[in-house]
């Protein structure tokens, strides 16, 4: 058995205790054999369990998917440590620092009016922090794993803010128009279809960024209600005795209307 000391309460010190078990001669084989690499889904789907806590509002939940992602911190900061890299307490105090750079106005002699001169402080601390000279670097910067609609709407924002943008949302629907008509020319064999359909996505978060939408909110919303019509118009074609492959595409879009005007 490990050295390991079990009390009725843990708190950060015994997690990372706990982790520096694991990965122990006598630890866990599995966990011993892991990499970043190796568990980086798993850190993906951990933040998406706790984001769904928080959807649910249900703080029980919460705290405990809270917990599975704090793990995976550790987890991480413990194989850097082994390397003589860094350690769970160089990140917290990176992190500490970066936020009291980034708050002047709590932590130093700096004034703001409200929410909106804190986030322009932030981007300029942000871009000086980084060494960014031009807005195209902090384009570049943008996380490419981030779900791409919110890449799409972070890269956006940032030419906003530089003031290439458009007046009205309706501009860029008129934007996104032009996008679709190239498509079809594309489907044509006049361009790359690809291209066009990466286009109107772009165009479309685009749209979300300037109506203050989530375009991952939006698209999320979007398959919901497709899932209910779904249901609702397989459920009618099941009740006829019937599985929608075998409907005609008339009568298939007849019971999809059917299910838009009841959802």
């Amino acid at each position: 058995m490990v050295d390991f000391e079990f009390k009725p309460c843990y708190n950060v010190e015994d997690l990372r205790a706990l982790v520096k078990a694991l990965r122990s001669e006598g630890g866990c084989p599995w966990d011993r054999e892991q990499t970043h690499e190796s568990i980086r889904r798993d850190f993906i789907e951990e933040v998406c369990e706790a984001v769904e806590a928080i959807n649910e509002k249900n703080p029980e939940h919460l705290r405990e998917e809270l917990g599975d992602v704090l793990f995976q911190v550790a987890f991480h900061a413990e194989l850097e440590e082994e390397k003589g890299n860094f350690d769970l307490d160089s990140v917290a105090d990176g992190v500490v620092k970066k936020l009291i750079l980034r708050h002047p106005h709590v932590f130093g002699e700096v004034t703001v009016s409200g929410s909106e001169e804190v986030l322009k402080n932030w981007d300029e601390i942000k871009r000086k922090e980084k060494n960014q000279s031009t807005v195209s670097e902090a384009m570049d910067s943008v996380a490419r794993t981030l779900p791409a609609l919110w890449r799409a709407e972070k890269v956006s924002k940032k030419a906003a803010k530089a003031g290439f943008d458009w007046e009205r949302a309706g501009d860029i629907a008129d934007k996104l128009r032009e996008e679709t008509g190239e498509l079809e020319a594309a489907l044509s064999g006049d361009g790359d279809v690809f291209e066009e359909v990466g286009d109107i996505l772009f165009t479309a978060a685009n749209i979300a960024r300037k109506l203050r939408i989530d375009p991952e909110e939006a698209l999320n919303a979007a398959s919901e209600k497709f899932i209910a019509r779904f249901s609702k118009m397989e459920a009618a074609a099941l009740k006829a005795g019937k599985e929608l492959r075998e409907l005609t595409p008339e009568a298939q879009n007849d019971l999809w209307e059917s299910a838009k005007r009841s959802i």
